[in-house]
């Protein structure tokens, strides 16, 4: 399954120059070894040499992986191997922005083990400051090659967004934050011809896409090495029943 790309782009909240230029040095600095940071990312020989991949190479092996998950021929995992390699750092060959519905670990459904994906999740995997500011980590300092925004099927915080856009109600409590920061994609899906898609199904859609250019063109820290080809940034849906993830392309 395939989905063609084309959407409007809300401008999540963006650091300021002044933190931007602060997050720009703790790269710089982390790359050299500044103190305090020197223990997460990789110094000299990498904790794990087989992460240090292509962005094409990564999404390969990120969507081998998923086949192994839903075939159900999962990989055994070394786990107390692994907690001694990565005494010295990390190196993860991917990072996921994900929803944080328990129905879907990105570990589990792209057959990886600790080490391999740097994970940041929120409920309707949506970019937020913070996330965008661990993510700017993770591919700039962690050096990961690839980021996948990873969206999925029946996913409640889409839901509520559509409810709350439909209904023109608001949630109690910060449950509204999400509905929010969602309702651009939601707009953009209602404007969508719908055919046989519920709202919901193309909002889910619409939010992958939207995350996913705004994470393209975020700050320099991301879309410098966008530009380089040193990252690949892109969009996958999560199937709850079936456990496969389609490239959104």
């Amino acid at each position: 399954m395939s989905w063609s790309c084309g959407c409007s782009v809300h401008r999540a909240p963006v650091a300021s120059p002044s933190r931007r230029s602060v997050l720009g040095l703790m790269g710089a600095a982390c790359l050299t070894g500044l103190p305090g940071f020197a223990s997460a990312a990789p110094t000299g020989e990498p904790p794990k040499p087989a992460n240090v991949l292509s962005p094409d190479a990564a999404l390969n092996r990120l969507m081998t992986g998923n086949r192994r998950y839903v075939s159900g021929q999962t990989s055994i995992k070394d786990y107390a191997s692994t907690r001694g390699a990565l005494l010295t750092g990390q190196n993860p060959y991917a990072c996921l922005l994900g929803c944080a519905d328990s129905r879907v670990g990105p570990e589990l459904c792209f057959d990886e083990s600790s080490g391999d994906l740097f994970v940041t999740r929120v409920a309707g995997n949506y970019l937020t400051s913070d996330i965008l500011a661990s993510l700017e980590y993770g591919t700039t300092v962690l050096q990961a090659p690839l980021v996948m925004v990873l969206g999925h099927t029946q996913c409640g915080a889409v839901a509520a967004a559509v409810t709350a856009y439909e209904q023109e109600i608001d949630f109690p409590g910060h449950i509204q934050n999400i509905a929010t920061a969602i309702a651009p994609a939601v707009r953009s899906a209602a404007a969508q011809p719908r055919g046989a898609a519920t709202l919901v199904e193309l909002a889910t859609l619409e939010n992958i896409r939207q995350n996913v250019t705004r994470l393209e063109l975020a700050t320099p820290l991301i879309s410098r090495r966008v530009r380089d080809g040193k990252l690949k940034i892109v969009g996958g849906l999560y199937d709850l029943e079936t456990g496969r993830v389609d490239l959104m392309v």
